[in-house]
C-alpha cells in the first residue's frame, strides 16, 4: 500500500511539518516499511513563508515591526531568487496572525495590519521585483488600513486631521482617504496574494460576520465590524473608483485583501492554485492507494478552499480514498463527505481543556493516525479473506 500524507497546520497549535510529522509516525507504528510521502502543505497561513524559503532554497530575513495589538514584535519574511527575480515571500501570520493576539486581547476592533506595511517596506528596501504575500490565519480585521499607512496612505477626519487606524473601529473616523504619498516603489513590483478567493468584505457573507467571532468579536461587535468595513468600502470607492466590496478575496485576512487590492494594485488568487506553483503534490497523489489530510478544524468552512477540502478534490480525479485527522469536528462537517473526504476522525478523545488538547496534540495526531490505518487494515485483511474464499469456490 502506498500512502500520501498532506496536512495543512494546526492553528496556533502545530505547523504543517510539525502535523506531518506526528501523522509519518502513527503510520510507522503501524508498518515501518510502509511506502509514504509527506508533504506538509501550507494555505497562505502560519509557516507560509518559511516552508516557501526552505523548498526554494531562499533566505529569511528577520525585522523588528508592529505586531497586531500595536507592541513591537520579532517577524519575518522571505527572499527567493527565480531567474535571476528576487521574490519576497511575506506571510501576515507572522506579523498579524491570531496567534500573535493574547486571548484576553482578541478584538478584532482593535488589532492593526501596520506590520504587514512595514514588512512590504522591508521588502522594497532590498530592490525585490516581485512579492508574493500569504493571508491566512490573521488576528486582525481593519480592512488593511494599517498596512496602507505604513505604505504611506493618509486617512482624515471631517476636521482634515490624521486619523490613526488601530483597529477595525477606527475606520468609522475616517472621512477621506489620500494617497498622495503612497510608496512609489510599489508600482515597479508585481504584488501576488495567496488567499481564500471565497472571502469578501461587506454583506451578509463578509467577513465581519463570518469570521469576526472567531477573532472573539461579540455579536455587537460583529455588527460594529460589518458597518465600519461597510464604510471603509465606499471611501476606497469614492477615492480610487473601485468597488471593494464583493470582489473575490477582498474578504481575505479581515479585509486585507480588499487593501492589497485597492492601495498596491495586488493580483489576489485562489491561495492553492498560486502555492501549487511553489509545491508538487498532484502527481504523487495519483500515485497513492490512500491519501491523509488533516486540519485543525474540519467544519462547514472545509470545502471552500482549505487543504483538506483541496487535496480531496486532487485525489478524486484518480478515485483515491482520502482520510482526514482533525483536532476538533465543527458544525457542518458533514459537508466534506461531499467534497471528497471519505472519512475524518477527532484525534480528542475524551473532555480536555484547550490547554492539554494544544500540549498533547503531537501524540494524539500520532495515536489517531495510527489507529485509523489500523481500521484501514482491518477492512483489507477482511477483503482479501473474500477475494481468496471467492476464488476457492470458482
Amino acid at each position: 500500500m502506498k500512502i500520501v500524507i498532506v496536512p495543512s497546520g494546526f492553528k496556533e497549535c502545530l505547523d504543517a511539518e510539525e502535523v506531518a510529522l506526528a501523522m509519518e509516525r502513527g503510520v510507522r507504528r503501524v508498518d515501518q516499511a510502509i511506502d509514504m510521502d509527506v508533504i506538509p502543505m501550507i494555505d497562505g497561513g502560519e509557516g507560509f513563508a518559511k516552508t516557501i524559503v526552505n523548498i526554494k532554497g531562499g533566505e529569511l530575513i528577520y525585522k523588528k515591526v508592529t505586531g497586531p495589538v500595536g507592541k513591537k514584535i520579532e517577524s519575518h519574511f522571505g527572499i527567493i531568487v527565480e531567474n535571476g527575480k528576487r521574490t519576497a515571500v511575506i506571510e501576515m501570520a507572522a506579523v498579524s496572525g491570531l496567534k500573535l493576539v493574547p486571548r484576553n486581547q482578541r478584538n478584532p476592533l482593535k488589532t492593526t495590519t501596520y506590520g504587514v506595511g512595514e514588512l512590504i517596506v522591508a521588502a522594497l528596501d532590498l530592490g525585490v521585483d516581485n512579492i508574493l504575500i500569504g493571508c491566512g490565519d490573521s488576528g486582525t480585521s481593519d480592512g488593511g488600513a494599517g498596512m496602507a499607512q505604513a505604505l504611506g496612505v493618509h486617512f482624515f477626519d471631517k476636521e482634515r486631521q490624521i486619523v490613526d487606524i488601530y483597529g477595525g473601529e477606527d475606520l468609522m473616523k475616517v472621512d477621506s482617504i489620500v494617497t498622495t504619498h503612497i510608496d512609489r516603489r510599489l508600482k515597479e513590483v508585481s504584488i501576488n496574494v495567496a488567499c481564500n478567493w471565497k472571502n469578501i468584505l461587506c454583506g451578509e457573507e463578509g467577513v465581519a460576520r463570518i469570521f469576526g467571532p472567531q477573532k472573539g468579536a461579540s455579536p455587537k461587535q460583529v455588527e460594529q465590524l460589518s458597518s465600519a468595513l461597510e464604510h471603509y468600502a465606499s471611501l476606497i470607492q469614492e477615492a480610487l473608483g473601485i468597488d471593494v466590496r464583493s470582489l473575490p478575496g477582498s474578504g481575505a485576512s479581515g479585509g486585507l485583501g480588499a487593501g492589497l487590492i485597492a492601495f498596491t494594485g495586488a493580483m489576489l488568487h485562489p491561495r492553492f492554485d498560486i502555492i501549487m506553483d511553489y509545491i508538487s503534490i498532484e502527481e504523487k497523489i495519483s500515485t497513492a492507494d490512500l491519501v491523509f489530510t488533516a486540519e485543525g478544524s474540519l467544519d462547514f468552512q472545509t470545502p471552500n478552499g482549505k487543504i483538506p477540502a483541496e487535496v480531496a478534490r486532487i485525489a478524486k480525479k484518480n478515485n483515491i480514498p482520502v482520510i482526514a485527522i482533525t483536532g476538533t469536528i465543527g458544525l457542518g462537517a458533514d459537508l466534506n463527505y461531499h467534497a471528497g473526504i471519505d472519512a475524518y476522525c477527532s484525534i480528542i478523545q475524551k473532555p480536555t481543556s484547550l490547554d492539554e488538547a494544544i500540549k498533547n496534540a503531537p501524540k494524539w495526531i500520532e495515536e489517531s493516525t495510527e489507529s485509523v490505518l489500523r481500521q484501514v487494515s482491518i477492512g483489507l485483511g477482511i477483503a482479501q479473506k473474500k477475494r481468496i474464499l471467492e476464488k476457492a469456490l470458482i
